[in-house]
């Protein structure tokens, strides 16, 4: 059973001159006595002029005298307007860098196809070395070959001028000088007859060896021209490879000046999202959001236990784990982070609230969900907020509430956690609200890592909640 619901204690004991009703956004002002003080300074200079005779100055048109400070209303359209223009700026520098990053992999593809032509070239450089090296050897061995033959043919000749040097003097001798030399007439012819034989062998001997002699001298040649076209090609693929070398070098040099130059985008980038995020803390920080100190979150989550009943330590550990106490309200767009169905729901709320929903980040999708879009330091969803805005209003008294807002951030929260048992004094019941709380209907796997580290933090503000309201007595 639920304890009956707590109504909201007034503060008419603590300072009777506060309104009846729960302010959360009072605050003590020091009141400038600025007539008297204007009177004094009047007298004062009317004293040193006459006495000094000197004429009153005379003040520039360039300064109005009816400037006055912007409204919070006035500075945070301003700021909207500002973080349009520089969102533009960031999309301009965002499609500068895809632009060279773009060229950069155009580059790297080029440079990529360039060392594998080079490659390539290297390959068949290697094997035309191979076949001069080649060529080189059957020329050395053709040369051997002729020079053996030469040697082959000079034998040769040698034999034939010998054989013709017999005939010839065979020829000049006397039929009785040949039939003294042969016992018979028969030997003559048979000893002529065989010379000639030798004579027609060594002719046809020569004739063949000059023949492999021109051969080989025509094969020497054939192997001269193929080494000078080989060796041609080698040097026109040196060239090539050195002309894919420069091209290589220049490509290089030019994918390091676009990475200079991507590089340099991202720095304008970097700054301008910095600059654009101080903007929209501003902005928060004029919706009524904004990073506290635990002292001034402290007042907040009080003054919500006072309307809900939720101890102050509690409040405090769930917007401590949901957004550092306002520190980390998300860093998405509801375009990319929220649900379809949320979306309406969002515009509606942020076109009521006069905030334009550019201008405002939500929460980015995390590991136990498929998205996000959660808002503000209690980062409630749009329909959750939409259902207790009514109950958070009755006590603010913001009509609408703002989810940006802490004041209405931290009634939200404690409504949730009553509503999910959070008022209970029992750790288990303030476990199961937190997990809840983060989880909705899936809060049971949540129970002892979300809720208990909720619990645990609860405890440790509880001791400085102890210190703070022992030495605020």
């Amino acid at each position: 059973m639920r304890e009956k619901k707590l109504k909201p204690k007034r503060l008419i004991d603590i300072n009777p001159f506060l309104p009846k009703k729960i302010n959360l956004f009072f605050r003590p002002r020091f009141r400038f006595p600025f007539l008297k003080s204007l009177k004094i300074i009047l007298a004062t200079l009317t004293v040193f002029l006459f006495l000094s005779g000197a004429q009153a100055p005379i003040i520039s048109n360039s300064i109005s005298s009816a400037q006055t400070s912007r409204s919070p209303e006035e500075e945070r359209i301003i700021l909207q307007q500002q973080l349009k223009e520089l969102e533009k700026q960031m999309e301009d520098y965002q499609n500068q860098i895809e632009a060279y990053q773009a060229k950069g992999k155009s580059l790297k593809n080029e440079i990529a196809i360039l060392n594998a032509k080079i490659q390539k070239l290297n390959l068949q450089i290697k094997a035309i070395e191979i076949n001069l090296a080649n060529l080189e050897k059957e020329i050395n061995t053709t040369q051997k070959k002729i020079n053996a033959t030469e040697i082959k043919l000079a034998n040769q000749k040698q034999a034939l001028a010998y054989s013709l040097q017999s005939i010839y003097e065979t020829d000049n001798k006397s039929l009785t000088e040949i039939v003294l030399a042969h016992q018979q007439i028969s030997d003559f012819f048979r000893s002529l007859n065989n010379m000639m034989l030798v004579q027609q062998a060594l002719k046809t001997n020569v004739d063949k060896i000059i023949k492999l002699r021109e051969d080989l001298i025509d094969q020497k040649q054939e192997l001269a021209l193929e080494k000078t076209d080989v060796e041609n090609l080698k040097a026109y693929q040196e060239a090539q490879k050195q002309n894919l070398a420069t091209t290589k070098i220049a490509k290089d040099n030019l994918l390091k000046i676009t990475k200079g130059k991507e590089s340099e985008y991202q720095k304008l980038l970097k700054n301008t999202q910095e600059t654009a995020a101080q903007i929209r803390s501003r902005i928060f920080e004029l919706l009524g959001g904004g990073e506290l100190t635990f002292e001034k979150a402290f007042e907040y989550a009080r003054l919500a236990e006072q309307a809900t009943g939720v101890k102050a330590a509690l409040i405090l550990a769930v917007l401590d784990r949901e957004t550092l106490l306002g520190k980390n309200v998300g860093r998405c767009n509801y375009k990319e982070a929220m649900h379809p169905n949320e979306k309406p729901i969002f515009l509606d709320l942020t076109k009521t609230l006069n905030i334009d929903p550019e201008s405002v980040t939500v929460s980015c999708p995390n590991q136990d969900g498929y998205y996000g879009g959660a808002m503000g330091p209690a980062q409630f969803l749009p329909s959750t907020w939409k259902k207790y805005q009514e109950r958070i209003s009755q006590i603010t008294h913001h009509n609408p509430p703002s989810p940006w807002n802490n004041a209405d951030a931290f009634v939200a929260t404690a409504l949730y956690l009553k509503d999910a048992g959070g008022d209970s004094s029992s750790l288990a019941d303030q476990r199961a609200a937190a997990a809840k709380y983060y989880a909705g209907n899936r809060w049971q796997r949540y129970l002892w890592t979300y809720g208990d580290r909720v619990v645990t933090t609860a405890q440790r503000f509880q001791k400085d909640i102890d210190i703070l309201t022992k030495n605020g007595s």
